[in-house]
């Protein structure tokens, strides 16, 4: 059996290999392959890898390569974490709409349509290899941002793939140390569109355990989290993910930003330590340091994933799939998040309640902006691109998306060719 990871050079990778390592009894790896672009940098994570097999006993073997086509050749499963631009296009993606007045984000608002335009086009290149090189029937699993747009993108090409998030995993975690059992015995009634969910429900050992989350000194703590006022997740009897503070707390957001507050300078940093401490021979497991970086449990969440997909084990996951009728008021063919039975066949959602109409709103309009944004990725069309922001919540006004897409557009040129195709011909 052989697994393969494009954007095998991302520091997330340590956590990964940990995660395949401690599974290595129920999923039987022969052969684990990293991909990536930058030789250096997958150097790097390929040494640290090894050891960290090593120190599990890991009986298969880690194999390097920045050839797409040999890493993906029989692979049974593949999983893309890519980032196209690096950490230099996502500072872009954090600050350039603030110069507009909007929020910036990496895979909200308009830096998290950027991120899409650059990233759905080389995602099926990738996947087109996959189709035709790899095993039938291989699985590609989906860990690259914007997850649901790019999770829909393959789906709308025919690709047998799946999306995940990290964000329904770290809550499940820290419910269960909150309640002091296991995590498998905490169940999320997760729900909505990746990166805009909501948790409606947690059930431990079947009992209701959510009311007593939302009062007292667990509700502040919740808030505090999510950085959402509490008195927002009274009214809403819901946990909203932590990426709901920038639908519910806009303005206070792009000021905060404005003043010079962007997660991309703190990544930036703590990805050059990272490299450092991976570059040691003597370590020989993931550093504290990765826990934030951010991506906390997506080891175990992809893992298990792989492991379900390619055993049948039929485990209980968080994943963004075709939504066919699970999610009311929304369309089949949009992709949303959802808790899925898990096998060899692929994920059996969980049947989901009716969203209330003020997630339900929302959760319409960003499905309306992701499905203008595939198509604005692929096609190049500026009309396109445009309608995409203007259905988008956090951009709305005309006159700013036109800007803004000129703006965006210039900061991504050697990224988007489409958008540029017409110049060049002229020229």
């Amino acid at each position: 059996m052989k697994i393969t990871v494009v954007g095998g050079g991302s520091t997330y990778t340590p956590e990964l290999i940990e995660g395949f390592a401690r599974r290595a009894q129920v999923l039987p790896v022969d052969e684990l392959v990293l991909h990536d672009i930058d030789a250096g940098r997958l150097a790097v994570i390929g040494a640290l890898s090894r050891r960290i097999l090593a120190r599990h006993g890991f009986p298969g073997r880690l194999t390097t390569t920045t050839d797409l086509a040999a890493a993906v050749d029989g692979a049974a499963a593949v999983l893309v974490q890519l980032r196209v631009g690096g950490q230099a296009a996502r500072l872009v993606d954090e600050t350039l709409p603030n110069r507009f007045g909007l929020l910036g984000q990496e895979t909200t608002g308009p830096g998290g349509f950027a991120k899409a335009l650059r990233t759905v086009p080389v995602v099926l290149d990738i996947a087109a290899e996959v189709r035709r090189r790899a095993e039938p029937g291989a699985w590609i699993v989906d860990f690259t941002n914007p997850v649901g747009i790019v999770t829909r993108a393959l789906l709308n090409a025919g690709h047998r793939a799946i999306g995940l998030c990290n964000v329904a995993i770290k809550f499940q975690r820290q419910l269960a140390a909150r309640f002091g059992t296991d995590p498998d015995r905490v169940r999320l009634g997760h729900a909505g569109l990746n990166h805009l969910s909501w948790i409606r429900s947690v059930t431990v050992d079947g009992v209701e355990r959510l009311p007593e989350l939302l009062t007292g000194d667990a509700l502040d703590d919740l808030a505090a989290q999510v950085r959402v006022p509490a008195g927002a997740l009274r009214d809403l009897g819901a946990i909203p993910s932590y990426y709901l503070h920038y639908f519910y707390c806009t303005d206070d957001e792009v000021r905060a930003q404005q003043a010079g507050a962007h997660r991309a300078d703190q990544v930036i940093a703590i990805e050059k330590e990272l490299l450092t401490l991976y570059a040691d021979p003597g370590l020989d497991r993931q550093p504290e340091l990765l826990q934030q970086r951010g991506g906390a449990h997506y080891s175990e969440a992809a893992a298990a994933l792989v492991t379900s997909l390619l055993t049948g084990d039929g485990a209980h996951h968080y994943v963004n799939v075709r939504n066919n009728g699970v999610l009311a008021g929304l369309p089949d063919e949009a992709v949303v998040e959802i808790p899925a039975q898990v096998d060899a066949s692929g994920p059996h959602p969980v049947p989901v309640p009716p969203l209330p109409p003020e997630m339900l709103g929302l959760v319409q309009a960003v499905t309306a902006y992701e499905t203008l944004t595939v198509e604005a990725a692929l096609t190049g069309d500026r009309t396109v691109a445009r309608r995409a922001l203007m259905a988008n919540p956090l951009v709305r006004e005309w006159a700013r998306a036109d800007a803004l897409l000129n703006a965006l557009l210039e900061a991504n040129r050697p990224h988007l060719p489409r958008y540029f195709a017409n110049e060049a011909a002229d020229a």
